[in-house]
C-alpha cells in the first residue's frame, strides 16, 4: 500500500446534494485513484524506464565486441600449368575443383576513460529522470488535493446557499400570511417572491458549479466525466506549520531543486568526458582461426592452419581540428549555466515559500475573524427572524441580516479554502507532499 503525507485542518460542514447510497470517495482514495490512471503520472514512470535502459545500454560502451564467423568458397575450373622442370609438357586438368573452409572467433575490446564517465554521465541522468516523475507525481497529487478540496469548498456553499433558501421560503410564508391577513401590503409579499426567486436561482447556480468541479476532479483522476461520488464535508488544515521545517525540508526535499543540482553534476561529468578524450584508448583484440584449403590445381593440393593471434593497440589523438578545444568551452559555459539556474531556483523556491508562508499565516488570522463574525451574523440574523415574525421589524432589516449570514458564512468557508489551498503548496514546495518509494 502507498504511503501518503496528508495535509490536516478541521471544521465540518453538513451536506445533503448527494443521495446515501453513493460511495464517499475520501482524499486518500482518490490520491489513490490518480496515481494508478493520470496519464501525466503514466508518461513520466515510463520516462524513467526509458532512461534506465539506455543506462543499462550504456554498460555497452565497457564491454567487448564478440564475432563468430565462417566462410565458405568453390570454385570450378578448367586448368593448364607449365612447370620450371618441364615446360614442355604442360600440366592439363579440365573442370579442377577448389574448396576452402574458414572458421574465425574474433575478440576486441575496446577501453577508454571517456566511456567510464559517460557511463557516470547517464546514471546521473537516470536519477534525474526519476526526480522529474516525483515532480510529475507530486504535482498531481496536489492537483487533486487543489480540485478535492475545491469540490468540498463549492458543496458547502450549496449548504449555505440552501439555508439561505429556506430562510427565504419561511419569509415568504410569513409575508403571505401578514398580507393575507392584512397585516403587510402586498409589496412586501411581492418582495419576499423577488428575493426567494433570487435565493433559488444562486443555489441554481451553485448546482453547476459543483457539476464542474466534479468534472475538474474526474478528469485529474482519469475517470469517466458523468461518474457520480460523494466526497467528505470535512476540510482539515494542519495547524503546525513551521517556517524553519519547510525551508530545510526544501533543500532536502525539493524534488525540482534536487533536480537543478544533478544537471549541474551532469553538465561536470559531460566536461570531465571530454577531457577524457585527450587521453589514449586501448584496444585488445584477439582470433582463433581455422582454415581448410584442398584444390585439383595448384602447388598445394591440401593445406589446414589452426591457431590463435594476439594484438594491442594504443592510438592517441593528436589533433582534431580544434573541434574537442571548442566542445570543452562549451561544456565550462555550460556548467556556469547550471550553476546559475541552481541558484536562480533556489531564489524562487525561498520567495514562494516565503509568499505562501506569509498568505498561509494571515489567512489562519483572517479565519478566527471571520469566525467570530459569523457567530454575530447568525444571532443577528435569528433575532431579525424572531423580530419580522412578531411583526416589529420589516422585511429590509431581515433581508439585510439573512445577506449578512450569506457572506459571513461563505466567507468563513472560503477561508478555509484558502488555507487548505496554502497548505497545499506549502508541502509541495518543501517536498512533503507525497511520493511513492518505488519510483
Amino acid at each position: 500500500m502507498k504511503k501518503f503525507l496528508l495535509l490536516h485542518v478541521l471544521i465540518v460542514f453538513s451536506f445533503p446534494l448527494f443521495a446515501q447510497e453513493e460511495e464517499i470517495l475520501t482524499f486518500q482514495k482518490a490520491v489513490e485513484i490518480g496515481l494508478e490512471n493520470n496519464l501525466d503520472v503514466k508518461i513520466a514512470t515510463n520516462q524513467v524506464l526509458l532512461t534506465e535502459n539506455d543506462r543499462k545500454l550504456g554498460t555497452s560502451l565497457l564491454m567487448p565486441t564478440i564475432d563468430l564467423n565462417n566462410t565458405r568458397g568453390y570454385r570450378r575450373e578448367d586448368t593448364e600449368q607449365a612447370f620450371v622442370s618441364d615446360p614442355e609438357n604442360p600440366r592439363i586438368i579440365p573442370g579442377a575443383q577448389t574448396r576452402t573452409n574458414n572458421y574465425s572467433l574474433v575478440a576486441i575490446y575496446g577501453f577508454s576513460a571517456d566511456a567510464v564517465v559517460a557511463l557516470q554521465r547517464l546514471g546521473k541522468l537516470t536519477e534525474v529522470s526519476e526526480l522529474e516523475a516525483k515532480v510529475v507525481i507530486e504535482n498531481t497529487v496536489a492537483a487533486i488535493a487543489t480540485a478535492y478540496y475545491r469540490l468540498v469548498l463549492e458543496q458547502q456553499r450549496y449548504d449555505v446557499l440552501n439555508n439561505t433558501l429556506e430562510l427565504s421560503d419561511e419569509r415568504l410564508e410569513i409575508a403571505k400570511a401578514q398580507y393575507e391577513f392584512g397585516r403587510a401590503s402586498k409589496r412586501d409579499f411581492l418582495a419576499a417572491q423577488v428575493d426567494y426567486n433570487a435565493d433559488l436561482t444562486a443555489l441554481v447556480t451553485q448546482e453547476q458549479v459543483i457539476q464542474n468541479s466534479r468534472v475538474n476532479l474526474n478528469e485529474l483522476l482519469a475517470l469517466g466525466l458523468d461518474d457520480n461520488f460523494a466526497v467528505r464535508d470535512t476540510i482539515i488544515i494542519e495547524e503546525n506549520l513551521s517556517m524553519e521545517e519547510l525551508r530545510e525540508n526544501a533543500y532536502s526535499q525539493n524534488k525540482m531543486f534536487l533536480v537543478t543540482q544533478r544537471m549541474e553534476n551532469v553538465a561536470y561529468l559531460q566536461l570531465k568526458q571530454l577531457r577524457a578524450q585527450r587521453l589514449p584508448t586501448i584496444t585488445l583484440n584477439g582470433s582463433y582461426n581455422d582454415n581448410t584449403l584442398n584444390s585439383d590445381a595448384g602447388f598445394l593440393l591440401s593445406n589446414q592452419q589452426q591457431g590463435i593471434n594476439l594484438g594491442a593497440t594504443i592510438s592517441l589523438n593528436l589533433f582534431s581540428g580544434l573541434s574537442l578545444n571548442r566542445q570543452i568551452q562549451g561544456a565550462k559555459i555550460q556548467i556556469n549555466n547550471q550553476r546559475h539556474l541552481m541558484e536562480q531556483y533556489e531564489n524562487q523556491m525561498q520567495a514562494d515559500l516565503q509568499r505562501t508562508y506569509n498568505t498561509y499565516q494571515n489567512s489562519k488570522r483572517l479565519l478566527e475573524i471571520e469566525r467570530k463574525n459569523y457567530e454575530v451574523a447568525v444571532e443577528n440574523a435569528d433575532i431579525a427572524l424572531d423580530r419580522f415574525r412578531l411583526g416589529i421589524a420589516n422585511y429590509l432589516e431581515f433581508r439585510d441580516a439573512q445577506v449578512n449570514r450569506l457572506q459571513a458564512e461563505s466567507r468563513l468557508i472560503e477561508s478555509l479554502y484558502t488555507i487548505k489551498e496554502n497548505e497545499i503548496e506549502l508541502m509541495r514546495i518543501s517536498g512533503k507532499i507525497y511520493f511513492p518509494q518505488d519510483i
